[in-house]
């Protein structure tokens, strides 16, 4: 469920993660985290989304990178 990604690219970008077709899962299943939203309900995570980016972007950058970075050290 990766429909809101196009809206985040600036995000991304800001967070160093580099979004491929192998990673766009992970990086779901980690913003779904963040958010606290069913991993099958993209609209209401694309509400969340917006709302907690409104609210704080710098913040939830940096928790999206600290989050990611996380991810992505169990994998290994």
């Amino acid at each position: 469920m990766t429909c809101y990604f196009r809206h985040l690219q600036e995000i991304f970008k800001k967070a160093e993660i580099e979004v491929t077709k192998e990673s766009k899962q992970e990086l779901d299943k980690v913003i779904y985290g963040i958010v606290a939203t069913k991993c099958t309900d993209c609209p209401e995570t694309w509400k969340e989304v917006k709302k907690r980016i409104a609210e704080d972007e710098e913040g939830f950058v940096a928790l999206l990178k600290a989050e990611w970075t996380k991810s992505q050290g169990k994998r290994d």
